[in-house]
């Protein structure tokens, strides 16, 4: 019986990922937040900057899986509560677990599909060649899952409009680019910069992006992986507390 729970739970996480996938994917939210807003801000900060493309791309990945991962949560579950579509879904007869990991699978996804894009034009055009593409990829979904279920945990504050989460959310995303390594590497930085900047999932998201390319990091691997791990499930536990607490 467990084991059919749990793969009737996969299934629906499936279908509401499949469905988001459709609806979400193209809105001018997530668009604008996913995709432009980091493109945008790391031309404005790499441009001009004597750096190789072999460093220039992690930090791009790193904007990229933040921006687009926690960007789909975000517009759709307020746009949800708006049509009571994800009222319904929360009163149905399926775990709490089993929407959240299809909300967040639709996040992932649509990181995964960016990222790739970006790695194309980089093997394309810039001649980027990826040293470790088995670290890059397992890099690259976990950071997609840690920042999709970021979104979703500022997505669960009770509001109608996914503009208001989002306001909320650039408080935090925006911090995180500058003090986990992307513009500024963690080793030039100050003892308290150091200090700030383990605080940040992105740190760690974008060491294993710089293995995955360069073949280079300045952490363990494993505890790059592990902390993103804590992190994704921090994410979580919040998001659903923070459910079941306004739903009281």
């Amino acid at each position: 019986m467990r084991k059919k729970n749990i793969k009737d739970n996969l299934l629906v996480a499936w279908a509401i990922s499949k469905k988001d996938i459709k609806i979400y994917y193209f809105k001018p939210g997530t668009l604008m937040f996913g995709i432009m807003f980091p493109l945008f801000m790391f031309f404005a900060f790499a441009v001009g900057r004597s750096m190789t493309p072999a460093i220039l791309i992690p930090g791009l990945l790193s904007l990229t899986v933040l921006f687009s991962a926690s960007s789909v949560g975000p517009v759709a579950i307020p746009t949800e509560r708006r049509v009571k579509t994800f009222e319904r879904l929360v009163s149905a007869p399926i775990s709490l677990y089993a929407i959240i990991l299809g909300k967040a699978l639709g996040g992932v996804l649509f990181s995964l599909f960016v990222s790739l894009v970006t790695l194309l034009g980089a093997w394309a055009f810039l001649g980027v060649v990826i040293a470790n593409p088995l670290i890059l990829a397992l890099g690259l979904a976990l950071a997609s899952l840690c920042f999709s279920l970021l979104g979703i945990m500022f997505a669960m504050f009770p509001t109608e409009n996914p503009g208001n989460v989002m306001m909320v959310l650039n408080f935090i995303r925006l911090p995180l680019m500058f003090i986990s390594g992307i513009f500024i590497p963690i080793e030039t930085l100050p003892s308290w910069g150091k200090l700030v900047s383990f605080l940040s999932p992105l740190t760690y998201a974008n060491d294993l992006f710089r293995f995955g390319i360069e073949g280079k990091a300045q952490l363990d691997l494993v505890v790059n992986f592990i902390i993103l791990l804590i992190f994704a499930g921090i994410f979580l536990f919040i998001g659903i507390r923070l459910d079941k607490k306004f739903r009281q």
